[in-house]
């Protein structure tokens, strides 16, 4: 009885198991084996932790289950994994908006700094050239009053225009060291071709403040007029460049103009009106050794060179010519007159105003056309003179302002039909 229970048991096990296998194609529920599905009581919460219902044809644990063994893992799996729904916390819902924009931050930072924001030299640019301009009249007026009142005291050219160039330096080498602007290299090559200029920047620059400690600032500008004629003068018989016939006869107003007002200047003296011509001269051949040096060199970092260069240059003279003097008496007697914070003060002020003007003017070049900076120079000119006579008090008989007046107006003409014979060559250029 127990073999044919056995029997039994086993014959109606297997039966049941393959019954279970055949009806797996077409059975839509697991009712073969009951204990894998058990009914839940009427009206209980369905358990969200159970797998859903499978789908017509699907496979599941009846066929890996035969008379209650595991004979192998499941092999084929066409459902989905089993989801498990989880609770909400409301404290990750309220952190979650907020990890979200931080993560968001980035990319909208990027979108922001990817659009076009326009500045307010970009919206504003004729406010800003005004600006330019303005600080460029205004420090030029100043570095020329101060400069005459160093001299007043002080009368010794030489050295001062060491400090010029010495206080730009040192402003140079600040900006350089702070990274506004980044220095520009610089090689044997540009060296041979920045020395001639800086040579000749730093006779122009000596010169004319000899000029200045001799005579009247006004009367030096006023000579300082005739560099146009020089400039043409050179071009024509130095460069070999032809010069129009409507250039020279703008340049003849100057020559008389210069001519009335040193003829009646009452702080006339050869010294003085030499020193100017020469600087006239030396600013000259600058600019024509400025046009052979021709460099891919931004105008801070180039100016910088050259100052760098003409101070080594006037170290010398000032040493030779004006070193005894100072050390005897020169720099007692300012001392004394004025005191040593007002001394020190006056000629670090003057050496930055000047630095600063010469920089502003370069940039200045930079933002308009050649013909706005040749009649803002001449109008610049203007101011200097005004300004100088008002604050000196300096008396002017009427042939020199006459004189001065038709100069002024000369170099004006004469600018305005330079500046337009170069912009008419460069449009037929880019044409």
């Amino acid at each position: 009885m127990a073999s044919a229970g056995t029997l039994s048991g086993t014959s109606s096990g297997s039966a049941t198991g393959i019954t279970g296998l055949l009806r797996l194609g077409r059975s839509p529920r697991d009712s073969t084996f009951p204990f894998l599905a058990p009914r839940r009581p009427h009206g209980s919460v369905p358990n969200l932790f159970l797998a859903p219902r499978q789908p017509h044809g699907s496979v599941v644990n009846a066929g890996n289950l035969i008379l209650n063994r595991q004979l192998r893992p499941a092999i084929v799996l066409d459902r989905p994994p089993i989801w498990i729904p989880q609770r909400r916390q409301p404290h990750l819902e309220h952190l979650r908006p907020v990890a979200a924009a931080a993560s968001s931050s980035p990319a909208e930072g990027s979108d922001s700094a990817g659009e076009t924001k326009v500045g307010f030299a970009a919206k504003y640019p004729a406010l800003v050239t005004g600006f330019f301009f303005f600080m460029w009249y205004f420090l030029n007026v100043i570095f020329n009053i101060l400069n005459k009142k160093i001299y007043n005291y002080f009368p010794y050219p030489y050295f001062v225009s060491v400090i010029h160039l010495f206080v730009g330096v040192v402003y140079c080498l600040v900006s350089w060291s702070v990274g506004l602007p980044k220095r520009a290299p610089i090689d044997n090559n540009l060296l041979k071709l920045l020395i001639p200029v800086a040579v000749c920047h730093a006779l122009g620059h000596v010169t004319s403040n000899v000029s200045f400690a001799a005579v009247a600032v006004s009367f030096t500008h006023t000579v300082k007029a005739l560099e146009p004629f020089f400039n043409a003068a050179a071009s024509q018989f130095v460069l070999g460049q032809q010069i129009p016939l409507t250039l020279w006869l703008s340049l003849a107003p100057v020559v008389i103009g210069v001519s009335m007002a040193s003829l009646t200047e009452l702080s006339f003296n050869w010294l003085g009106f030499i020193s100017a011509m020469i600087s006239n001269i030396s600013f000259t051949y600058r600019s024509i050794y400025s046009k052979k040096a021709m460099v891919n060199m931004d105008s801070t970092n180039l100016y910088a060179y050259i100052s760098i260069i003409a101070l080594i240059v006037c170290i010398p003279p000032a040493l030779i010519i004006e070193g005894p003097q100072l050390l005897r008496h020169g720099f007692s007697d300012a001392i004394a007159k004025v005191g040593l914070t007002k001394f020190v003060t006056d000629l670090f002020w003057v050496g930055m105003f000047y630095h600063l003007y010469n920089q502003l003017a370069t940039n200045t070049l930079e933002r308009v056309a050649p013909l706005t900076h040749a009649v803002g120079n001449v109008l610049k000119r203007v101011f200097v003179i005004g300004f100088s006579i008002v604050v000196f008090g300096n008396k002017i008989s009427t042939q020199t302002g006459i004189g001065t007046c038709i100069a002024i107006a000369g170099v004006a003409i004469y600018s305005y039909i330079k500046a337009k014979m170069e912009e008419e060559k460069r449009q037929q250029k880019t044409a």
